[in-house]
């Protein structure tokens, strides 16, 4: 059995990124870039002005107010979209529009609130400054400096960004293509009756999430018996069509549990056959055809800490990127026990206390259990080496929300 950095490294090696594409926008988002991306322009592309007003002369404004205005023949009116028609000349001024570019000559604005047109000529009520109500070219984006680098999530804001840079695609890796086989004699499918020694076959749906949460297309999901024979017809049906196959169920070493056997009947190589990790110490990574196949255990305790732990990366790496999850100290909110050569991974939410030291608030744990993970927060990481931890001891938390995500390093 070897040690959960060991299988991590052995199930990344089974996956290689996918070839970059170029996608429309809106089909990328969620994905990841896949080559860094430069400003072709700035933003915004010239001066313009930030009110509805009169661009005119700073100096021109000194000693202005409402008793005493200053005063400015309108030689032209400038919208946003259009270009100025002339540069301005001393004591002249232009009716300007949110957006619309500044002309020459020009050095601020003065907001209509301020102002009054009578005829061709603008009162101004104000002592302007230079720049005021100015958006001066470059102030947000400078033209070729590095907006994101590879690896970069698209959201709705990167989108947007590369929008505003006029770019209607993006390269970026296709999203991995996934099938979901679970597999047990006990399994019922959902919507039927099912008796009390029968199992709702949940771990479709919840696997299927997670994958499709990693960035997955999950293509299709299968209920399978116990039986070598359907193993082996479905594997020989999905791989072919899939960039990760996921099986649940079968994974370990009882006689009815068939899924490695099939797999090395088949001519597969388990790069990694059970990982000192509880729970989820029987799952296995093989490759079978050039495609990995991840065989997670099917108690969905179990098969949600090994996908996470293992499939997860695998999905990522596909896209080309390594997720960096963020780690801090907690403390344990009760004595735990455990078996010393293994790793646990305790799903907890936190508790602050006043001195910045939270309590991990453990639910209930155990491989065949499904509810302690609503609400979590992440990991409370138990590490090999010690069997014993007390109540009150800090120990590491991996927390899910708001990773970063680097270029995968090969």
């Amino acid at each position: 059995m070897i040690s959960l950095a060991e299988a991590r490294a052995r199930a990344l090696a089974a996956v290689a990124p996918a070839a970059p594409e170029s996608l429309p926008l809106l089909s990328t988002l969620g994905l990841f870039l896949a080559e860094p991306v430069v400003a072709s322009r700035a933003l915004p592309g010239c001066d313009n002005s930030a009110m509805d007003g009169y661009a005119v002369r700073a100096a021109e404004t000194v000693g202005a107010n409402r008793d005493h205005p200053a005063r400015a023949r309108v030689v032209q009116v400038i919208y946003a979209g259009s270009a100025p028609g002339r540069p301005l000349g001393a004591g002249e001024a232009a009716r300007i529009f949110t957006g619309a570019p500044v002309p020459e000559g020009a050095d601020c604005v003065v907001r209509q609130e301020a102002a009054q047109q009578e005829g061709d000529i603008a009162l101004l009520f104000v002592e302007a400054r230079p720049g005021e109500h100015v958006r001066r070219k470059g102030e947000e984006l400078r033209a070729g400096q590095i907006l994101f680098s590879a690896g970069q999530p698209v959201d709705a804001a990167v989108a947007g960004v590369l929008a505003a840079q006029g770019h209607p695609r993006a390269f970026v890796r296709p999203r991995p293509k996934v099938a979901v086989l679970t597999v047990g004699d006990e399994l019922v499918p959902l919507g039927a009756e099912a008796a009390p020694h029968q199992v709702y076959e949940s771990n479709g749906v919840l696997l299927s999430a997670l994958a499709m949460d990693a960035g997955a297309e999950v293509i299709a999901t299968e209920r399978l018996p116990d039986d070598d024979a359907r193993l082996r017809a479905a594997f020989e049906r999905w791989l072919p069509r899939v960039d990760l196959l996921v099986t649940s169920g079968g994974a370990s070493v009882g006689e009815k549990d068939r899924v490695k056997h099939v797999l090395s009947g088949m001519g597969a190589s388990l790069e990694v056959d059970g990982v000192a990790l509880k729970p989820g110490k029987p799952v296995g990574v093989a490759r079978l055809a050039g495609k990995a196949v991840v065989v997670l255990p099917g108690n969905p305790g179990a098969a949600t800490v090994a996908f996470d732990q293992l499939a997860r990366p695998m999905l990522l790496g596909r896209q080309g990127v390594r997720e960096e999850r963020a780690r801090l100290r907690v403390r344990l909110d009760a004595p735990r026990h455990k078996q010393a050569g293994l790793t646990y991974l305790m799903s907890a939410r936190l508790e602050p206390t006043e001195d910045g030291l939270p309590w991990a608030r453990i639910r209930p744990q155990g491989a065949g259990q499904i509810f302690q993970n609503v609400g979590a927060e992440g990991w409370a990481v138990l590490p090999a080496g010690r069997a014993d931890f007390e109540q009150g001891e800090s120990v590491e938390f991996e927390r899910f929300s708001r990773p970063r995500y680097l270029p995968l390093e090969r």
